[in-house]
């Protein structure tokens, strides 16, 4: 009976994936442009010259070392916002993808506008495999760490994961600026620029629903 169960479920699963998979693939393609994009914006400033500035927040705390948090809790973070909505919310799925690339693409223009080096005594953490091509350390402005999980809050804030992406959002918050990996105006512009992406991607992608029905 179970295995009857998980047919039916997968049978439901592929028909959805079939039914959505024009604007699916457009999200995919709409990701790898983002991620070079990032990659462009990423060795721009790092081959300029840049400088540490004074912060009253991260000159009154010294810097510790959560590296575990910064480096594999963001990525537990990118696995939950894109498995999530692949696994049980499959026609969100293009939404999903596009607001995380509509995301990257803001943050990689204010990057190219703000050159700032990362503050003085920061704790620096390199991502693991490939996601490392794509990680810079003067790409500051605004804070990755704390956008990514809130948009994840306000895509599934009405189901139960949704908590998990806003505490996400406030550890991470919290870890870059212990580890003085971030400004805090990286972080707590975060959440206000997050927030507009996502009702600018709002607006925007459901005028593409639209047009594909």
């Amino acid at each position: 009976m179970t295995e009857v169960r998980l047919k039916e479920k997968f049978h439901a699963w592929r028909k959805e994936v079939w039914e959505h998979k024009h604007l699916i693939l457009l999200s995919l393609v709409f990701l790898a442009i983002a991620a070079v994009l990032q990659y462009l914006a990423g060795t721009y400033t790092a081959r300029i010259e840049t400088a540490p500035v004074p912060d009253l927040i991260l000159d009154h705390i010294n810097p510790i070392n959560l590296g575990l948090i910064f480096g594999y809790g963001f990525m537990l973070v990118i696995i939950f916002l894109f498995g999530y909505p692949l696994f049980y919310k499959v026609k969100e799925l293009h939404i999903v993808v596009s607001q995380f690339c509509l995301l990257v693409v803001l943050r990689e223009f204010f990057v190219c506008l703000t050159h700032l080096q990362v503050p003085a005594g920061a704790i620096l953490v390199k991502f693991p495999g490939v996601v490392s091509l794509i990680s810079f350390q003067n790409d500051l402005f605004f804070s990755g760490h704390t956008a990514v999980p809130f948009l994840g809050y306000l895509l599934f804030r009405k189901a139960k994961i949704g908590i998990f992406f806003l505490i996400a959002s406030i550890v991470m918050a919290v870890t870059v600026l212990l580890m003085h990996a971030h400004y805090s105006i990286d972080v707590f512009s975060a959440f206000f620029i997050t927030y507009g992406s996502y009702k600018i991607g709002e607006w925007l992608f459901k005028r593409v629903d639209k047009e594909e029905k």
